[in-house]
C-alpha cells in the first residue's frame, strides 16, 4: 500500500531526487566527499584533503543548535515524513511535540532517525522509500541541510524491523553453526543492498557479544555463538558484507553483553569479567569489527566494574569509551548509545544527564532519547554553560560527517522505487537466504536412525509446540509453517498448537491427535526444568510414535529431553529456519551445522553435555 501523499514523498526522477536550491547547493558544495573520504573510521582523514576541508567547512557553519541536532538520532511514528496517520500524528505530538518526521527535523536539526516496525515506519518497501526520501528531503531543505542517517535494527533471526517482502536470513547463532565467512559476508551484502534500495544506510548489527551465559535473557541467540575467535571471524565477514553495500554497520554492545543475567532494558547488568578475561572473550570480536572497518559502534548499558569501577553504565564511562574503545583499541569511528530509554542507562542520573555525561564520556550519537526536548536542551545548556565545549560537539560531528560521506549520503542520499524492485526480496537474494539456512540447522540427538522421516513410511505427521510470535515480520506460526512445509515436502501434516507453556488439556489433545499420526515433530522454546512442554515430549514419547524435537530458539532445550531420541535445533522461528529444518526433517538436506555455543546438562550446569563443533548428519 502506498502513501497517498506520494506527491510530497517521492521526487519528480528516478531517484526521488526534487532538485530544489537549498538541496542542491548542499550537494553541489559537498561532491565527491564519497571518493575524497574512503578511509575506513580506523584512521583519521588527513586535514588537508579537500573532503576533510569541506567537512570542516560545513560544521564552521552550523549554529549550535544545528550542532545539538546533529548528534541525535530519533525516533517517530509514522509511515509518511509529511502525512502520516492521524494516530501517528497523535503519539508523535505526545512524545516528540511534533506531528511528523518533517516537523521533527525541522525543531530539531537531528542527524539520524531510527526505523521501528511498531512506529509504523516499516509497512512494505515501497513505503520506506517514500518515508526515507521525504526525511531526506525534509533535512536537505532546511538552511545549511545535511542528510541523514536512516537507521534500523536489521539483525536478522530474533531482531528484524523490516519483515517480508525483504529477504529474512538465519539470526546470528544459527551463521555460527553455520561457520561460513562466506555466508556471512553474504548475508551482510544481500541485507545491505536492501536496505539501501528503501533508503536505510545504517543498521545497528552485527551483535558482536559473546555469549557465554545460557540464561542472557537479552543476547542469546543473537550472538554467532561462545567462541570468541569463531565470532570475531563472522563478525568481520558480516561488517564487510554490510558495508560494500553502503550501509554503515554497528559493532554491539560494547564492551560487551554476553554473560548477563539482566535485560538492560529494564534493569542494569553488571558484569564481573576481569579485565584478563574480557581481553580474551569479549574484546576480541571488537577488536576484529575495528580492524575490518566497522563504521560505528554501540555502547552498552551495563557496568562493568573491572573496566570501570565508579558504578556508571559503560554508555557513560569516560575510561571505557575513551580510555579504552578510542585509546587501547584505536577506533576514531562513530560511538552511538544504545537507546537512551533503556532502564540500564537510567538508573542513576536524570533523563538531562544522561546524554551529556555520555558525551563527555565520548560517544557521538546519542540514540533515542525518552524525551528528545529534554535531552536536547541539556547539551545545548551545558555548552552554553561551559561544561561542554563547541570544540568537542565538533568532534563528533566531524566523525558523523565523516561516515555520511564514507557512505555515499552527500552524493546520492535519494532510494528510488525502481531500486526496491530491482533489489528488494529478489528470487535469487530469497534462495540465498534458503541455501544459508540449510547449512546451518544442527542435529544433535538421533538415536537408531529416527530420522529422516520418509513420507512413504511416516506419511501422517503431526506438528505440535510453541508458537511465539513471528520476530521479523515473517509470516508464522512456526507449527504451521513447518507443517505446511512437510506438506509440500510429501507428508501430510497437520499442525497443532500448544504453547510456550501448554496447558493439561492442550497436552491430552496432543496425545489423542499423535495415536492418529506415523511420526510427530515438536517444536519447543526456551524449556526450563519446571515447564510443561517437558510434561508434552515425555506424555508423546510415551505413544510410541517416532518424535522429534525441533528447538525453535535455544539450542540448550535438548539438554531438558533426555529420552528424546532426535532432536534438530534452529536457533530462531523465522520461515527461512524453519523451512530448512523440514527439509533436513524429510532427508532432501544433510544437517550441517555445528554448536557454536556448549550445551551443559541440565541437572549439573558444570558438565558439558554437547561441546562447541557438536553436530551430526546422516
Amino acid at each position: 500500500m502506498h502513501d497517498s501523499s506520494t506527491g510530497s514523498d517521492t521526487g519528480t526522477d528516478s531517484t526521488g531526487n526534487t532538485a530544489r536550491p537549498s538541496r542542491r547547493a548542499v550537494l553541489a558544495a559537498t561532491a565527491g566527499l564519497t571518493a575524497a573520504l574512503t578511509v575506513p573510521a580506523t584512521a583519521h582523514a588527513a586535514h588537508g584533503t579537500p573532503g576533510e576541508r569541506r567537512l570542516r567547512a560545513l560544521i564552521s557553519r552550523m549554529t549550535l543548535e544545528e550542532k545539538v541536532g546533529q548528534l541525535f538520532v530519533m525516533r517517530v511514528y509514522g509511515h509518511s515524513a509529511t502525512a502520516p496517520d492521524q494516530a501517528d500524528v497523535d503519539t508523535n505530538l505526545k512524545e516528540i511535540g511534533v506531528r511528523t518526521a518533517a516537523e521533527l527535523i525541522e525543531r530539531y536539526r537531528v542527524g539520524g532517525i531510527i526505523y521501528f516496525a511498531w512506529a509504523h515506519n516499516t509497512r512494505d518497501p515501497h513505503q520506506i522509500v517514500d518515508l526515507s526520501n521525504g526525511i531526506q528531503r525534509a533535512s536537505l531543505d532546511q538552511p545549511r541541510g545535511l542528510p541523514v542517517l536512516i537507521a534500523t535494527d536489521q539483525e536478522h533471526g530474533a531482531v528484524c524491523r523490516v519483515g517480508e517482502p525483504a529477504t529474512l536470513f538465519p539470526g546470528a547463532m544459527a551463521v555460527g553453526a553455520g561457520r561460513s565467512r562466506a555466508d556471512a559476508r553474504t548475508l551482510g551484502r544481500i541485507s545491505g543492498a536492501e536496505l539501501r534500495a528503501m533508503g536505510v544506510n545504517q543498521d545497528y548489527s552485527p551483535d558482536t557479544d559473546v555469549n557465554v551465559n545460557p540464561a542472557n535473557p537479552v543476547i542469546g541467540v543473537r550472538s554467532f555463538g561462545a567462541d570468541p575467535e569463531a565470532v570475531a571471524a563472522l563478525v568481520a565477514a558480516e561488517v564487510r558484507g554490510y558495508q560494500s553495500a553502503g550501509v554503515a554497520a554497528t559493532a554491539k554492545h560494547f564492551p560487551g553483553h554476553g554473560d548477563t543475567a539482566v535485560d538492560s532494558h529494564y534493569g542494569f547488568p553488571v558484569i564481573t569479567h576481569s579485565r584478563e578475561l574480557w581481553e580474551r572473550l569479549d574484546a576480541v570480536p571488537f577488536r576484529a569489527a575495528i580492524a575490518a572497518g566497522i563504521d560505528s559502534v554501540m555502547t552498552a548499558h551495563i557496568q562493568f566494574p573491572a573496566l570501570d569501577d565508579s558504578g556508571d553504565p559503560a554508555t557513560l564511562s569516560h575510561p571505557i569509551l575513551t580510555g579504552i574503545l578510542r585509546g587501547e583499541l584505536g577506533y576514531d569511528g562513530v560511538v552511538i548509545t544504545d537507546s537512551l530509554g533503556m532502564q540500564g542507562v537510567r538508573t542513576k542520573y536524570g533523563d538531562d544527564r544522561v546524554p551529556v555525561l555520555a558525551l563527555k564520556a565520548g560517544v557521538d550519537q546519542l540514540l533515542n532519547p525518552p524525551s528528545l526536548d529534554v535531552a536536547w536542551h541539556a547539551v545545548l545548556k551545558a555548552v552554553q554553560e561551559g561544561e561542554l565545549t563547541e570544540d568537542r560537539l565538533d568532534e563528533s560531528i566531524l566523525r558523523i560527517l565523516r561516515l555520511k560521506a564514507r557512505r555515499g549520503l552527500f552524493d546520492h542520499p535519494w532510494a528510488s522505487h525502481a531500486g526496491v524492485d530491482r533489489t528488494v526480496g529478489t528470487r535469487s537474494h530469497l534462495a540465498t537466504a534458503d541455501r544459508i539456512a540449510e547449512r546451518t540447522t544442527t542435529l544433535l540427538v538421533n538415536e537408531d536412525g529416527t530420522l529422516p522421516f520418509d513420507p512413504r513410511r511416516e506419511r501422517r505427521l503431526l506438528v505440535v509446540g510453541a508458537d511465539p510470535a513471528s520476530p521479523s515480520g515473517t509470516t508464522g506460526p512456526p507449527t504451521g509453517v513447518l507443517a505446511a512445509a512437510l506438506t509440500e515436502l510429501g507428508f501430510d501434516a497437520t499442525a497443532l498448537s500448544t504453547g510456550t507453556a501448554p496447558s493439561a488439556a492442550a497436552i491430552d489433545k496432543a496425545v489423542t491427535a499423535a495415536r492418529d499420526a506415523d511420526a510427530v515433530v515438536v517444536g519447543t522454546y526456551n524449556v526450563t526444568a519446571g515447564n510443561a512442554q517437558r510434561t508434552l515430549v515425555e506424555r508423546l514419547l510415551a505413544t510410541g510414535r517416532p518424535v522429534a524435537v525441533v528447538a525453535i530458539r535455544n539450542p540448550y532445550d535438548v539438554a531438558q529431553f533426555p529420552s528424546v531420541r532426535a532432536c534438530l535445533a534452529t536457533y530462531c522461528w523465522t520461515d527461512v529456519e524453519l523451512r530448512a529444518a523440514a527439509r533436513v526433517i524429510a532427508g532432501r538436506v544433510a544437517p550441517r551445522g555445528k554448536l557454536p555455543v556448549p550445551v551443559q546438562r541440565a541437572d549439573d550446569p558444570a558438565e558439558v553435555l554437547y561441546p562447541i563443533g557438536y553436530g551430526l548428519t546422516y
